[in-house]
Parts: structure tokens; sequence; C-alpha cells
């Protein structure tokens, strides 16, 4: 499962489901965000933000199926008096997808930074959240919220804060009500990687693994 060349790999294969719309600047270049609409095999469609340079969206039209590679990111906005971690998959290329291939498929190698939270379903149904730091270049991390099932959750359930693990799986998109300061509501949508299958990792060695149906 290791990678040896990056710590981050998405792929994902979809349809444009938003318009392309300018995001920022960064070095002279310009940004911009759309999302993605890919499909699991329930027929469910995970809507997934997606971040590409002004040269990669050029002519990109609404519905369009494509494949996009890049990596999974994260930052921080501000929100009120808080700030609100903010996901998106990065693009680093646009292409034509490919027949009989996984449609959503990511890796990410990183260190636990928060006690895991396991948990229960009314059905029995166990679950572990993880939040992994994942190392970038230039002294950078992006923070990513993963969530575990099954056996996985009960692996990684009593793993300690900073212990490094390689994760195989998936991106996922669900919707959940956020309470407001003011007693409102707000329908808001919450991005998290699913977790197929996870090795702990001891320098360079490999202590403990497992896989899960995903």
């Amino acid at each position: 499962m290791k990678n040896e060349k990056s710590t981050n790999t998405v792929y994902l294969q979809g349809r444009v489901g938003s318009a392309v719309e300018y995001s920022h600047d960064l070095y002279g270049e310009r940004f911009y965000e759309f999302k993605l609409n890919v499909p699991r095999l329930s027929e469910h469609l995970d809507v997934i933000p997606i971040t590409a340079s002004e040269a990669l969206v050029a002519g990109l039209q609404a519905d369009e199926l494509i494949a996009v590679s890049g990596q999974f990111r994260s930052f921080n906005r501000p929100d009120g008096e808080r700030s609100r971690l903010i996901l998106s998959v990065f693009a680093r290329e646009i292409t034509q997808p490919q027949a009989e291939v996984n449609p959503n498929a990511a890796e990410l190698i990183g260190y636990i930074c928060k006690p895991p939270i396991y948990r229960t379903t009314p059905f029995n149904r166990e679950i572990c959240d993880v939040l992994l730091a994942v190392n970038r270049a230039y002294s950078k991390s992006d923070y990513i919220p993963c969530i575990a099932w099954g056996k996985n959750a009960r692996l990684i359930k009593n793993a300690p804060v900073g212990q490094k693990m390689c994760v195989a799986g998936r991106i996922q998109s669900r919707q959940y009500t956020k309470r407001l300061d003011n007693g409102e509501t707000e329908l808001r949508t919450a991005y998290e990687f699913s977790i197929g299958a996870v090795e702990f990792l001891q320098k360079e060695s490999e202590v403990a693994s497992t896989s899960d149906e995903m």
C-alpha cells in the first residue's frame, strides 16, 4: 500500500456538477473551483469540490465526464469568530476517463493528530473517526478527517496520537444539519476520507495491517 513518491494521491472520475468559478490567485496563477459528481456502486453521488488552475479548466463544460488526479487538501476559512476546515481535491491533471477503473480511489500517509473517536450506531455498526495530518512540500500539512468501519474501526480506536499510518479508500460527501449560534439551523456538506484499508507504520516497517470491504 505504501507509495514512496507521494503521501497524498487521489483519482476521481465523474461529471462536472457545477459552474466553474474563480477562487483565488497564487504566485500569479489563477485558480478555479467546481463540483464533481462521482458515482458510488449504490448509485449515490459523492459531490466532491475540485480546485484547479486556469489552464486545466479551460473549456470545461457542465456535465462533462472527466477524470481528475491530484491531492486531498485542507485549509482554514474564517467563519465568524471561529474558523472552518475546508477540504478540496487539488487537481494536478484533468484527463479523459477510463473504462472499468475505480472512479474514486485515494491513498494517504500521515499521522494521527487527535485521539480517535470510537462509537457504535443504534444498529451496532462500529465507527471510528480519526484526524490525519498529511505532510506536503514547504513544511505544510493537510488535516484530513477520516472515518473507519468494522474491524478497521476496532484497529484504529486505541491508536495513539502521533501514530503514522497509511490508509487507502475513497473521498465521500455527506450532508448534515448545523445549529447556528442564533438557534437557526443550516444544511451543510461535510467531506471525509472513508477508510477501506489501513497499515500502521513505524519507521519503515509495517507493524499491523488489515483491510475491510469499501
